[in-house]
């Protein structure tokens, strides 16, 4: 959400004065690698791989006072959350009182942005720790202090007096023509946030709006539980043969998931009609849910919740969208169809009887093809990508690109929440630590398993003329490393983590006056563009070959290794587009002209038979699994349309030296350093040099996956 409080922790499928820093006087330069049993053979690695490589410490044995997470003193305790929401409260009050006394001038955008960056300070960071710590008292003391700068958001955006402050600011011409394009446009998004909670309205509206948004992020809040909820079947019902591969319960059988990996065609089957079997319950939330939504829009001035959500977007409208979903099934219908041959070719080798592709079989089949057609397996290049070599090579394109290193640095008593986590201080060439990256990269019980990136404090320009530098979370589940073996990636791991360091390097070299706009706090459509462009470098050869060394002989990747990688990624990937059309085709028509023709069920059975080569499986209702649904609702086109325009600019900018500084420095001067403080079409314009037609747009994104 934006609002005057910003959140930017980015998603299903954005980076952050000169100060000095610690050496580790514990560590040696160029720290030696694993042994490999049976040789002398040793690998020398540079400090930043050592540190994600080695054996993490099960315990903090580090001497020293606490210093609180993240550095803030006050949360060297769980009860530290109170102290620092009171204090930001306080600082609140005062920056209220003083944009609603002041007079009309520029400075009244500036004591907003701080208003913004006092609740930001307090609401992203115990947003972070609440799915992060892994102490059930600081979870606890993290919602509360979420739910308590909640309710002060809502009240300071029904607040008339600092709408009124803001709407004489952009009303009195004579001001404007003194303010500078981004603080113009920051003073514009504070309205149009203040605009998206009614302030406009009577109070009997204003009323009804604070109700609708309580019922959206209840009923949101529930259907998300109800996404992951396991069915129940009775245990006779099921075929004697297939119930040990399931979970039972007495005489229930609870399936919990789709069980793609299956090899056992019926498991699949039965998994996916249970599983996706209609609960009642979880319908009427999703009814409720849009239905809310759609209310809401209408009430604050949209005909529907997609026109409201898209305002801002790099799309713009739902009929931009749509055209383009459109314009992609039709590009990627008759190869989905060449592909599904080639899967039944492949399925009548296992089950002869039942050739036919279905829905529950795709996921699998499309996994035995990529093996058997490319004859790799994740043990033969995982050796090559240890998570201390993937670090070094990240390091090593942004030094190519924009003159910045990455560095590990210590971290003192308190400072993280777990064991493992690493502090990584970005740093420039000539103008010194940029910002830091906190990287919770090791798996662990209870933490998420989705990559996800997470603001922590915003940069913005400060009064004594210095910077506010950024600091940012990653976070991902990698396994962790042992005494004998660092951690080992697969391609896909590693690309996921050079997609998230794509966020983290918009958060870093954004450097906007103003925290509001910084880094990912854009729109979602321009938010994963960075990201999504990081992961071409984790597929081409000449920027792998300069890192990916064997864990244990330093032999480089063989180019042949990757080149059948990248072949895989692209067998079957016309099946892949369709389905995220179908999704996000499905996520617009949810959030398009109400009440809704048909049933949401019915709705799916509709799109999914028209846009997907697999039929709808009549008992089904996928959508109710749909979880996407809360978080991006009328936004899952995002994935396809940033996906888009990174191929776009990685065809015309990188492809043919993906390492050139002065294409990194133009990347970093025209788009990155912006963040949200300009339009999204314009920040592509300038890095393309052209608007991209929708035509354009469609091919890339062909042309890059088929």
């Amino acid at each position: 959400m934006r609002r005057l409080l910003s959140k930017s922790g980015v998603m299903p499928y954005g980076m952050r004065k000169i100060i000095a820093y610690s050496t580790r006087t514990n560590k040696i330069c160029g720290g030696i690698g694993y042994l490999l049993s049976g040789t002398r053979k040793v690998t020398t690695w540079t400090p930043l791989a050592s540190a994600f490589n080695a054996k993490m410490d099960s315990k903090d044995e580090r001497n020293g006072s606490n210093v609180g997470l993240f550095g803030v003193p006050e949360l060297s305790e769980p009860n530290g959350f109170r102290i620092a929401q009171e204090n930001c409260l306080r600082e609140v009050d005062e920056l209220v009182k003083m944009a609603v006394d002041m007079p009309t001038s520029p400075k009244v955008v500036t004591v907003f942005d701080k208003l913004s960056d006092a609740l930001c300070r307090v609401a992203d960071l115990a947003d972070f720790i609440r799915v992060a710590h892994p102490k059930s008292e600081y979870i606890e003391a993290a919602e509360e202090a979420c739910f308590t700068v909640g309710n002060m958001v809502e009240r300071l955006n029904t607040n008339l007096e600092l709408h009124n402050s803001l709407r004489d600011l952009l009303n009195n011409q004579d001001v404007l023509q003194r303010m500078d394009s981004e603080s113009i446009r920051v003073a514009e998004l504070f309205l149009f946030d203040f605009e998206q909670s009614g302030i406009h309205l009577s109070a009997g509206k204003r009323r009804k709006v604070v109700k609708l948004n309580g019922e959206i992020l209840r009923n949101g809040s529930e259907f998300m539980q109800g996404t992951q909820t396991a069915n129940v079947i009775r245990r006779e019902l099921l075929p004697e043969h297939i119930r040990m591969s399931f979970i039972t319960e007495g005489d229930t059988i609870k399936i919990n998931g789709l069980y793609t990996d299956s090899p056992n065609d019926i498991v699949r089957e039965v998994a996916y009609k249970v599983f996706l079997y209609p609960n009642p319950t979880q319908g009427e939330l999703l009814d409720k849910l849009l239905t809310a939504r759609h209310q809401l829009a209408n009430l604050v001035g949209y005909p529907t919740y997609a026109d409201r959500a898209l305002k801002l977007s790099l799309a713009r409208n739902q009929t931009y969208v749509m055209e383009f979903l459109e314009m992609t099934a039709s590009h990627t219908h008759d190869r989905a169809l060449e592909e599904l041959s080639k899967l039944k070719a492949v399925k009548r080798k296992y089950n002869n009887t039942n050739p036919e592709i279905k829905a529950w079989d795709l996921p699998y089949y499309a996994g035995l093809a990529r093996h058997q057609i490319c004859d790799l397996n994740s043990s033969d290049y995982a050796p090559y990508f240890s998570l201390g070599t993937c670090m070094d090579g990240l390091s090593m394109i942004f030094t190519s690109l924009y003159g910045i290193q990455l560095k590990e640095e210590d971290t003192e008593p308190g400072e993280i929440w777990a064991p493992g986590v690493k502090k990584v201080a970005v740093v420039h060439e000539s103008e010194g630590v940029l910002g830091y990256i906190y990287c919770d990269f090791f798996e662990r019980l209870g933490k998420s398993q989705q990559d996800c990136h997470f603001t922590i404090r915003g940069g913005r320009c400060l009064d004594d003329g210095s910077y506010q530098t950024p600091v940012v979370v990653l976070m991902c589940s990698f396994p962790s490393p042992t005494s004998s073996t660092p951690s080992l990636l697969t391609h896909s791991m590693m690309e996921n983590l050079f997609h998230e360091m794509g966020h983290a390097m918009h958060s870093m070299l954004a450097r906007t006056t103003y925290q509001h706009v910084t880094g990912t706090r854009c729109s979602t459509d321009f938010a994963e563009v960075p990201s999504v462009l990081m992961e071409y470098f984790a597929s081409d050869y000449r920027v792998l070959r300069l890192f990916a060394k064997h864990y244990k002989t330093g032999e480089t990747l063989p180019e042949e290794m990757i080149t059948k990688l990248c072949s895989a990624k692209k067998l079957f990937s016309a099946c892949d587009i369709q389905q995220q059309v179908y999704y996000s085709i499905l996520d617009q028509i949810y959030h398009g002209e109400h009440p809704l023709p048909k049933t949401t069920t019915d709705i799916l059975a509709d799109v999914q038979n028209k846009y997907s080569c697999l039929p709808y499986i009549p008992g089904t209702a996928w959508q109710l699994r749909f979880g996407h649904l809360v978080g991006y609702g009328a936004k899952y086109y995002s994935y396809l349309l940033s996906r888009a325009v990174a191929s776009l600019i990685w065809q015309q900018c990188f492809q043919s030296n993906p390492l050139d500084r002065s294409v990194g420095e133009d990347y970093r001067r025209k788009m990155l350093a912006f963040g949200g403080g300009k339009e999204p079409t314009e920040l592509v314009q300038n890095m393309l040099g052209k608007e991209p037609t929708m035509t354009q747009l469609v091919e890339a994104l062909i042309k890059d996956a088929l």
